[in-house]
């Protein structure tokens, strides 16, 4: 690698040329920055912002391999029943399908960051390289691209750069994206129904056709075609990662493991859903029948592995800089994600992922979560001092 950073040294253009922030941003993510800090009081670690992105790029991994693979089988399984899940045309069609959407993510966010970064006077931060793998995971896969690249700017632009930046952004800027798409366009972004392959037939001309997904199902028939356990693999139409909640709880152990991701939240998470879910499920029994009682019939586990609530609450909701920071706060930051998803999910059966709603509440909410945990424990300190 020393010969491409020769050749990177080589090109370097002057600090007020436009190009030094774009060349700027590409010798940073190819090496260690230069720069140390002069002043003030820090730490030295191991790690900076850019391994810290990096390895949820690796958790994120498995659910993007595995929704390649699924992409294609959905596609193909219309044509061919029987067909097998591991193939490489499954995994070929669903690159073709799955690559450009993270293309155009990459390119309208990060021109958009390092334009502000050079009129700001500033080293681009690698905050976007989560971003830009995030959203396209948790957009539908027959989005047009120019949806996406108007959500990723919509994002970029009022999820981040209007609050200074990486690390000051309140709000998680995927799920900005994801709710500027699904209040903007509706019809490409319903909860109801999802893609579930291309037409057979050529002649109707059309790019492909939707179901309803399992949770649609429920709210209409009051069951599903589709098994817990073939949600929990991943066999199911969906967005694109955030159909096996296997792959997605490979990439929660991993987060875990090196410490990037918040164990409590992922928990308080899945407790506060469960706990609401069993409420439902008590109170179900006296209700009259129809689609509100089915709902609140569905059994408690599906709830995590239907839809988006593990990957909401593995890689979203455990954001660093929108979630909750103190340890008790991430607790109830946590749990309240799970409250207010199944609440959401169930009291409006025509949109169940209420996860992006519950999570963006929170973020709002975070700051105060923080505030009254480490007030109560000042009024704490204060109450042994004086006894």
């Amino acid at each position: 690698m020393k010969f491409l950073h020769n050749f990177l040294e080589k090109i370097r253009p002057a600090e007020t040329s436009p190009m030094y922030t774009l060349h700027n941003a590409i010798e940073t993510f190819l090496f260690v920055p230069g720069h140390t800090t002069h002043s003030g009081a820090h730490v030295r670690d191991a790690i900076d912002l850019k391994r810290t992105m990096f390895t949820v790029i690796i958790a994120l991994l498995p659910a993007l391999v595995f929704g390649m693979f699924n992409a294609g089988y959905q596609h193909y399984r219309w044509l061919s029943p029987d067909l097998a899940f591991w193939t490489m045309d499954n995994l070929m069609y669903g690159a073709m399908r799955i690559m450009p959407m993270i293309a155009v993510t990459y390119i309208a966010g990060l021109s958009i960051e390092i334009y502000f970064a050079y009129i700001n006077k500033h080293a681009v931060n690698e905050g976007f390289l989560v971003s830009g793998m995030l959203i396209p995971l948790i957009m539908p896969i027959d989005i047009p691209l120019w949806m996406v690249a108007i959500s990723t700017a919509f994002a970029v632009l009022f999820g981040k750069e209007v609050f200074g930046g990486t690390g000051m952004n309140v709000l998680n800027p995927a799920l900005t994206a994801r709710a500027f798409a699904f209040f903007a366009y509706p019809t490409y972004m319903s909860g109801d129904k999802v893609w579930i392959g291309d037409s057979a037939d050529l002649a109707q001309k059309v790019d492909g056709f939707s179901g309803a997904t399992a949770l649609g199902q429920y709210a209409t028939t009051g069951t599903t075609s589709y098994s817990a356990w073939d949600a929990f693999l991943g066999f199911i139409p969906g967005s694109i990662g955030e159909t096996s909640a296997v792959a997605i709880l490979i990439g929660a152990a991993y987060l875990i493991y090196s410490g990037v991701g918040s164990w409590k939240i992922m928990l308080s998470g899945a407790l506060g859903a469960l706990t609401m879910a069993f409420i439902f499920n008590s109170v179900s029994g006296s209700m009259d029948p129809g689609p509100m009682k089915e709902y609140m019939s569905i059994p408690p586990h599906f709830h995590l592995v239907f839809g988006s609530a593990a990957f909401a609450l593995v890689f979203m909701a455990t954001d660093p800089v929108s979630a909750a920071h103190t340890e008790t706060g991430k607790w109830i930051y946590g749990f309240m994600i799970g409250i207010l998803g199944i609440l959401i999910r169930v009291f409006n059966p025509a949109y169940p992922e209420g996860w992006m709603l519950a999570i963006l509440l929170m973020n709002t909410l975070a700051p105060l979560v923080d505030y009254y945990v480490v007030d109560s424990n000042i009024q704490k300190r204060l109450k042994r001092a004086k006894a």
